[in-house]
């Protein structure tokens, strides 16, 4: 779950309790302590390519290392990772910067990955040239590829995204239950979905809201708008985008009326939020499933259902590259090809469920038996997959994380829990996104 600096940080969080529900609904990649180890035993006299990663990608766990050096007995694969995206990444950019220390694979954050492409892009080898790109997603390809159309990462996975719901609470509220019938009314539009939730709490459950947070309406929102903060040609449009309005505009109705818990994502009172009930619904990314089941526990078996978002949305994913400081490029990008691959990124779905960027794996996606029937038998793998083949192309920038830190951990927060009016929200935000900008 990779979209900003602030919410990264929040992800360490959520994965080392993720890493218990492993098997699950969680696409994201989890984190794993900090240091390196050997993937397996590997072979003696062999070519050893080493694999950079933050947290836990699934790949050992799921076997993919010891598999490929058993195929390739001339490869030992050794695996270093480091825990925090925040120490990841700018270690990473004085490695690529210096051309040397690098890993021969070194993973990227999607968050990380505009600032990859548009100024280190000379320090990755080409990988298009290398790889049938019609295997991925096109929208996670265009993220990864240059102006010049050079393709610096290949995809992992992506984080669809859902809206899970508690049937029992929705239906105390004399609201349908039906997910179809729930997708329908709020279809299309984040603002019919702020619709349903007025309807909500008017005869909401005590001690219930209809959203989690305010913030996390906006992120998924924002998620699916073709528009965010910059334009294809890397000018900053932030506040001229039609994406960014629309989603601060349904964010504020929520922020400013009494259906939301105010729950700061990934704190502990959001994990108890789930276990007591205290919220019918939320934007859940595929990689949230886990989770949910998780901090939900027993009492939460079969109370949730999920269906689909309003837009179609992303919240999440990772890339791996070959730097050209590698010494052994032509292994490395092998191996890169290899752990992508629709049959490999089944594999780790099954360990630990990322959910796959490359569509023909979607159709022998099954998600564990416990796992649906916790959900109420949704059709999750046709729900996300659904979502993720029709997840519009963004633009993101170099300050993309900032920026969006800014709108909801100040902008968003002084309206839901400060009472500001949106106003002087989106005034409060202005002034920290200039400062970040240096404007």
């Amino acid at each position: 779950m990779r979209t900003t600096a602030r919410m990264s940080r929040r992800a360490m969080t959520f994965a080392v309790v993720a890493a218990l529900a492993a098997g699950l609904l969680a696409g994201c990649a989890s984190d794993a302590d900090d240091g390196s180890g050997d993937a397996g035993a590997g072979n003696k006299g062999s070519t050893t390519l080493t694999v950079g990663t933050f947290g836990t990608f699934g790949y050992k766990q799921a076997g993919l290392y010891d598999e490929y050096m058993k195929l390739h007995k001339n490869i030992t694969i050794k695996e270093n990772v480091t825990t925090r995206t925040d120490v990841y990444w700018p270690k990473i950019l004085t490695r690529l910067q210096a051309g040397s220390g690098t890993d021969d694979i070194q993973a990227i954050e999607i968050g990380n990955i505009t600032e990859a492409v548009q100024t280190q892009a000379d320090k990755f080898v080409d990988l298009g040239k290398e790889v049938d790109k019609s295997q991925w997603l096109d929208w996670k390809n265009k993220q990864a590829t240059t102006k010049d159309g050079k393709l610096i990462g290949l995809g992992t996975d992506v984080g669809p995204m859902a809206i899970c719901y508690r049937k029992d609470l929705l239906k105390k509220a004399g609201l349908p239950t039906d997910r179809d019938k729930l997708a329908e009314m709020w279809k299309g539009d984040w603002s019919k979905y702020v619709d349903v939730g007025k309807d909500y709490m008017k005869k909401a459950p005590s001690g219930t809201k209809f959203v989690d947070s305010a913030s996390s309406v906006y992120n998924a929102a924002l998620g699916g708008a073709k528009d965010r903060y910059y334009d294809k040609d890397g000018n900053v449009i932030w506040d001229k985008s039609q994406g960014v309005k629309d989603s601060w505009d349904a964010t504020t109705e929520v922020a400013t009326s009494d259906m939301s818990a105010k729950l700061k994502q990934f704190d502990k009172p959001w994990d108890q939020g789930f276990a007591n009930g205290t919220f019918a619904t939320i934007a859940c990314p595929a990689w949230m499933i886990g989770y949910i089941q998780e901090k939900s526990g027993d009492s939460g078996k079969g109370n949730w259902d999920v269906a689909a978002a309003p837009t179609a949305a992303n919240w999440g994913g990772s890339f791996i590259g070959v730097p050209t400081a590698s010494k052994h490029q032509k292994e490395a990008v092998a191996l890169a090809k290899w752990l992508t691959a629709p049959e490999q990124q089944a594999k780790v779905f099954a360990k630990q469920a990322s959910f796959p960027s490359t569509p023909s794996a979607y159709e022998n996606l099954k998600p564990k038996a416990e796992t649906t029937a916790y959900f109420s038998n949704a059709p999750l793998t046709q729900i996300f997959s659904d979502a993720a083949k029709t997840i519009p192309v963004q633009t993101f920038g170099i300050k993309d994380q900032p920026i969006n830190t800014a709108i909801t951990d100040t902008g968003v927060l002084q309206v839901e829990q400060k009472g500001k009016s949106p106003e002087q929200g989106w005034d409060a935000a202005t002034k920290e996104v200039k400062d970040v900008l240096g404007q």
